[in-house]
């Protein structure tokens, strides 16, 4: 499947369908649009194919077959109010159906059987519980692949694409082509174009910027996204067990005393680790779980949303500003304990070796968090850690670690239509790119979503010139 920047199968330049980027929005698309039979479709992709990345490399973490996703803990959201904004365009009905289907090819593929969460008496009782403690839990159900998991996925979806659409990786796409305002196809950093009737974007996360871009060149309508930025909570996994043990990952919601701002819980891994995770020149920190291995802890996020208009609107350079001051104070990722942030001290390595939670990001600096996140976001922190302590004591902890920051960059959402259409007509934009999606899930039924519209529109102009 690895084309190395080369075109396979196809000497033509000319394609039906291209599709900007393989991650799960450009893979689901691709899938949907050859099981309906419309080729010739180009997969680009920036990065290199799955067999070629490696675990650690910074520059392959978040791009290159299977997007970000191939290293996450891949969790599936099925609800229809968590994991992005696809219940802005799909009325509910066809919204659960078009996620169900979507999950059922992530089964079809390996993923594994077992479903989370629900409308069981256990998670009704966690949510009255919540309540009591000032939490509002979202109700959601749960699919876990398992971090060592994804890449077999993956590779089951690559091969249902082999001989069916063509590929290149280690392309990156300078900018979409338009000729008398509708989409033509795209031009390639080297300089050589490859003309199409649609265009189908699905750049990701690690393409934000560019799509961005090529939003204003082109005209497109968009509008900032929140930045998330908050610590990855890290305690013994028997803590959260009565929660874990029931809803795997467990979203709540608390609204701070002080400020009345919204702070959330965020990509809970029970018997997980902690991790780094690397994009472009900052590190920042997230968790994986795994489906066999086994940590004696939980890690899970803490994030408090924050929206900028005028006369600021990069929500991504401030969370990239607040991502390098830790990376400077620490030299990279920085862990503290609860103890030592609330007596107004620096964690040092002794006093780490001395916490009752032992840490499973090593190379993690002990440090002071609180020369690194801002006043409004530390108390919100510090609120919330209250407040998830009445719901599941020892949250609170004074040897409970945290580790900063954890920043979450979603990109500027585009205005498309109700099947992912942009203001240039043929030209679809999908996914975590488009600022549609922030999830697995949702990232790949919106590839569904567009590569449906392009095959009916296809059909209905052959059926014209019949």
């Amino acid at each position: 499947m690895a084309c190395n920047g080369q075109i396979c199968g196809r000497v033509s330049m000319e394609y039906e369908v291209i599709i900007v980027g393989a991650g799960p929005g450009g893979i689901f698309a691709a899938l949907t649009l050859a099981d309906l039979g419309i080729e010739p479709v180009l997969v680009i992709e920036k990065g290199k194919d799955l067999s070629d990345r490696r675990r650690g490399k910074s520059q392959d973490m978040l791009c290159g077959w299977g997007g970000a996703g191939a290293y996450s803990d891949g969790k599936l959201t099925l609800s229809p109010e968590v994991g992005g904004f696809l219940n802005d365009y799909v009325e509910p009905n066809a919204l659960r159906e078009l996620l169900s289907h979507t999950d059922a090819i992530y089964v079809a593929h390996g993923a594994p059987d077992r479903l989370y969460g629900g409308s069981s008496d256990a998670v009704k009782d966690l949510a009255d519980r919540a309540r009591i403690a000032d939490l509002e839990l979202v109700p959601m159900q749960v699919r876990h692949i398992g971090t060592e998991n994804c890449s077999v996925v993956l590779q089951s979806l690559q091969r249902s694409l082999t001989g069916r659409v063509d590929v290149r990786t280690c392309t990156p796409v300078e900018k979409l082509l338009t000729e008398n305002g509708q989409i033509s196809g795209v031009e390639l950093a080297s300089g050589q174009r490859i003309r199409s009737r649609y265009v189908l974007a699905a750049p990701g996360r690690s393409g934000s910027r560019w799509m961005k871009r090529e939003a204003e060149l082109l005209g497109l309508k968009n509008r900032p996204s929140p930045v998330d930025i908050g610590v990855r909570v890290e305690l013994p996994a028997i803590v959260l067990k009565d929660i874990t043990d029931v809803i795997y990952e467990s979203k709540l919601i608390h609204y701070s005393k002080t400020f009345d701002d919204k702070v959330r819980t965020f990509c809970m891994n029970p018997y997980g680790e902690v991790v780094c995770e690397e994009s472009g020149d900052v590190a920042a920190v997230n968790g994986h779980s795994y489906t066999e291995a086994r940590s004696e802890n939980t890690n899970f996020a803490i994030l408090v949303s924050s929206i900028f208009t005028e006369p600021f609107d990069d929500p991504i350079g401030y969370g990239r500003y607040i991502a390098r001051l830790a990376n400077l104070l620490g030299n990279g990722v920085i862990v503290q304990r609860l103890g030592d942030l609330l007596s107004g001290r620096r964690s040092t390595p002794s006093r780490i070796a001395r916490c009752l939670t032992r840490p499973t990001l090593s190379n993690a600096t002990p440090g002071d968090l609180s020369f690194v996140l801002p006043y409004r976001h530390l108390v919100n922190i510090l609120e919330m850690l209250q407040a998830l302590d009445r719901l599941a004591p020892g949250i609170y902890s004074r040897h409970t670690l945290l580790y900063g920051v954890e920043v979450k960059f979603y990109s500027h959402r585009i205005d498309v239509s109700p099947e992912m259409e942009a203001g240039v007509r043929n030209l679809f934009i999908v996914g975590d790119g488009a600022g549609v999606s922030r999830g697995l899930l949702q990232a790949s039924a919106s590839g569904i979503l567009a590569a449906r519209a392009i095959a009916k529109r296809i059909r209905d102009a052959s059926s014209q010139r019949a």
